[in-house]
């Protein structure tokens, strides 16, 4: 039986992608891909190219020829490779913020506008802290209640939970596909047709799943989801999020920030907004192009690899990293799913100093994060991520504690 991380990597089909990413063959120990994942090597390249020839070539016919069609064009990519979307449905720019709060707004004016007695959000209390701040400030700004579901930080939103929470004055329903604390995995389907069953609209947060955990958009039903680029996407520091909203509403939703690059003649500069038809409406302002550059180098290799392929690695990697714990670190408690088909791409490890500990292991150069109450959080983006590279961070975590 292969049980030993070098025999475990020999028969890793997904071990040849490793030597693509900046500094894999170093003996850095890094279990922070879910919040920024490493460089793909060729992305230099595709950089320093886009300056000379592109940027440097071509300067503001650059527009003309391309970069005004790369947030769909790019849009299109992702979802057919990461999103199970169908074309003319995502688009890419502006921050994870900002496409919240243009897409959960757009939500809830249509479903007061349509419905008045629709006055509730519903967001669970361990959703990440931006949606929950975004749903806050929302719900202040159009006199809108925040129906709270209370969950376990080790677990997430279930659908007994949501069928409790959701009823005739639901305007949408907020939820992580991936929990950003215990990796909980959401059953999107199912939890998509409880909201609908209510009348609600869903937006899904797919910020820890997006090119790590097989995500079914059109299949889903879903209406709206927004999600980063810099954590399984390799992007790069702040490289721009992305948008998807369901074919079916893009008619039906008034985007809040009306921005030139979201009219239907962006070089008409007329007096009034008239926002484009389809996806394109829901860009704002001018597409930060050098950040999509890189993310293009990553979803080549997500494409190349399969995205179900990466989905089975990833399974294994934290897999392996549960069967260590359990055998070496007796002291510490599992604080994410133990069952993997409950569970995302990283694991979290709970134990009362684990802040100190991190604070330890970096600097030795073994690089996890740290999440309240006491977590210690291994995120293992599987296509840069060894299995040798996880039994030697165990080991550094037992090091630590001790």
């Amino acid at each position: 039986m292969v049980t030993t991380a070098a025999e475990l990597d020999a028969a890793d089909p997904l071990a040849r992608f490793r030597e693509r990413f900046v500094g894999a063959d170093t003996d850095l120990v890094y279990f922070d891909g879910n919040s920024l994942g490493r460089p793909v090597a060729s992305a230099a390249d595709r950089l320093g190219e886009f300056v000379r020839q592109e940027w440097g070539g071509r300067l503001i016919r650059g527009w003309d020829e391309s970069w005004m069609e790369l947030p769909t064009r790019l849009g299109d990519d992702l979802g057919r490779v990461t999103l199970g979307a169908a074309a003319g449905q995502t688009a890419v720019g502006d921050s994870t913020t900002v496409w919240l709060y243009k897409l959960m707004r757009a939500a809830v004016d249509h479903a007061v506008r349509t419905d008045p007695g629709r006055t509730e959000i519903v967001i669970d209390t361990d959703n990440f802290p931006t949606d929950r701040y975004v749903a806050e400030g929302i719900a202040a700004e159009r006199g809108l209640t925040l129906r709270w579901i209370e969950v376990d930080t080790s677990t997430g939103v279930t659908a007994d939970q949501l069928t409790d929470a959701v009823g005739e004055c639901t305007a949408l329903v907020v939820l992580n596909h991936v929990a950003y604390r215990s990796a909980w995995l959401a059953d999107a389907p199912e939890l998509t047709r409880i909201a609908h069953a209510a009348g609600a609209l869903v937006l899904w947060d797919l910020c820890h799943s997006a090119g790590a955990v097989p995500v079914a958009l059109d299949e889903w039903d879903a209406d709206l989801a927004v999600g980063c680029t810099y954590k399984y996407l390799n992007g790069g520091p702040g490289s721009p999020a992305f948008g998807y909203v369901n074919t079916r509403l893009q008619g039906e939703l008034t985007q809040p920030i009306q921005g030139w690059m979201g009219h239907a003649d962006p070089f008409l500069m007329g007096p009034g907004y008239t926002p484009a038809p389809g996806m394109r409406r829901f860009i704002s302002g001018t597409p930060p192009i050098l950040g999509m550059v890189a993310m293009q180098s990553m979803l080549e290799l997500v494409e190349e690899a399969g995205i179900d392929a990466i989905r089975a690695k990833s399974v294994a990697l934290t897999s392996y990293a549960v069967e260590l714990a359990d055998a070496t670190l007796p002291e510490v408690t599992l604080a994410s799913p133990r069952d993997a088909a409950l569970r995302g791409g990283h694991v979290t490890l709970h134990h009362d100093r684990m802040r100190e500990v991190t604070a330890r292991l970096w600097r030795r150069d073994v690089i996890p994060d740290y999440r309240d109450p006491g977590g210690l959080r291994i995120g293992l983006s599987p296509l840069s991520t060894s299995f040798d590279e996880v039994e030697r961070g165990i080991a550094a975590v037992a090091e630590a504690l001790r």
